[in-house]
């Protein structure tokens, strides 16, 4: 979906020359040096957007005077199931630095409701002690001797994944989310996250941070963003495809403005009526509240309908809002089985489908989209040390829309 850098009129070309033009692009955007213009509105041809673009951040204020990786790490772990985070250090990376590894002073981490989770083992993957995160951004302090295209000082980020097969399909086409053996979770079985000074973890999984992108917005991205822009990318064929989000908090926000970018209708339906103006900010061309006639005029019209709610949903209901050949995507996860009406599905041929995160190949992709069209999440900063106090907020589903961690531990 080639852009032209101040409209949202789009190009459908084929993917391979798409990633040309992509590279392209963002080259030129960072090249260019964009300025930030908070005030000034552009008109797209339908409405007014608020166009905001990143200065080039190449030396990242706030970059930390780097340092050999400790033998005892600082971290903030749950040293049992359920347990409050506390500080501890441990020496999980006492031994030599592995040849395809590399080390990373760590900066940054978005709090993702997913990290709560695990604290509770409500999957049954966690093991104790456990330091959580998976959206972190920090600075590469030492690489292994078989490492390529990584040198000590850049900034990148790691994500839900450090790891597959790399030999199936899947993998060879960049799709590691899906691989026919089953990937390596960051902070699965034993693995530590990012809430620590330091982290160790295979290159190969290590992505770039765009100059472009601040640390901030960049880490919940490595989560939130690639969770949406993947099914995103994959399901919108078209310029004006009416595109809906259900649940307009943290994964929500950010796939409004995704699908905005890329050239959608897009609707946003939500039980709370006091999120219009926001969601209209973040890129919706309609708000639907549920249970309101509009939410009625919206039946047969979506061609996809993205679902990012964690609570129990009515899946039926959402079927509806689908025109004939309509796509639900489920990128939320509720504890709760998927109930649809087989005939709503046979004779208007819809589909349900779910996405997982993304693989390599998304992910770089969306964090250069992001940095290029300035796309970021709503932020609140908190330190690391005050992680329980982050966590009681998303718990209380009251972080607007995103917690990002700063590093304050030594």
């Amino acid at each position: 979906l080639p852009w032209r850098p101040d409209s949202r009129s789009y190009i459908f070309v084929p993917g391979a020359f798409f990633d040309k033009m992509l590279q392209s692009r963002v080259a030129q955007s960072v090249a260019q040096k964009p300025q930030a213009c908070p005030c000034k509105l552009h008109n797209n041809g339908r409405r007014a957007v608020k166009v905001t673009a990143f200065q080039n951040v190449a030396n990242t204020p706030g970059k930390p005077q780097l340092i050999k990786m400790p033998d005892k790490v600082s971290a903030m772990g749950s040293l049992k199931k359920g347990a409050p985070v506390e500080l501890w250090q441990h020496d999980a990376y006492k031994g030599p630095l592995g040849p395809e590894d590399i080390d990373i002073q760590v900066t940054h981490n978005g709090l993702c409701h997913t990290d709560c989770h695990m604290i509770d083992d409500d999957w049954g993957v966690s093991a104790f002690p456990f330091v959580p995160g998976h959206e972190v951004v920090g600075y590469v302090a030492a690489v292994g001797a078989n490492v390529k295209g990584l040198k000590v000082g850049d900034r990148v980020g790691y994500a839900w994944m450090i790891d597959s097969c790399g030999t199936c399909a899947n993998c060879v086409a960049g799709n590691e989310s899906i691989c026919l053996k089953g990937y390596t979770g960051l902070i699965t079985a034993g693995g530590k996250g990012g809430w620590q000074s330091f982290m160790r973890a295979p290159a190969r999984f290590a992505f770039r941070i765009p100059d472009a992108l601040p640390s901030t917005p960049a880490a919940p991205l490595l989560c939130a963003g690639v969770t949406v822009y993947a099914p995103l990318r994959r399901h919108i064929t078209h310029p004006g495809m009416k595109v809906a989000v259900i649940g307009i908090g943290g994964l929500g926000h950010l796939a409004l403005q995704f699908a905005a970018k890329m050239g959608a209708e897009v609707t946003a339906l939500s039980t709370s009526p006091d999120k219009e103006a926001e969601a209209r900010r973040f890129g919706a061309d309609h708000f639907v509240v549920a249970g309101t006639p509009g939410y009625e005029a919206a039946k047969g019209t979506q061609e996809l309908i993205i679902n990012t709610v964690s609570a129990a949903n009515d899946f039926t209901a959402q079927m509806a809002l689908l025109r004939p050949g309509g796509t639900l995507c489920i990128v939320g996860l509720p504890v709760q089985d998927i109930k649809v009406p087989v005939l709503d599905v046979v004779f208007n041929q819809k589909s349900v489908v779910g996405s997982i995160v993304g693989g390599r190949k998304d992910m770089q992709e969306m964090l250069d989209f992001a940095a290029a069209k300035g796309i970021a999440p709503q932020c609140e900063e908190m330190p690391l040390s005050q992680a329980n106090e982050a966590m009681a907020k998303v718990r209380a589903n009251k972080a607007r829309y995103r917690i990002v961690l700063t590093t304050d531990i030594l």
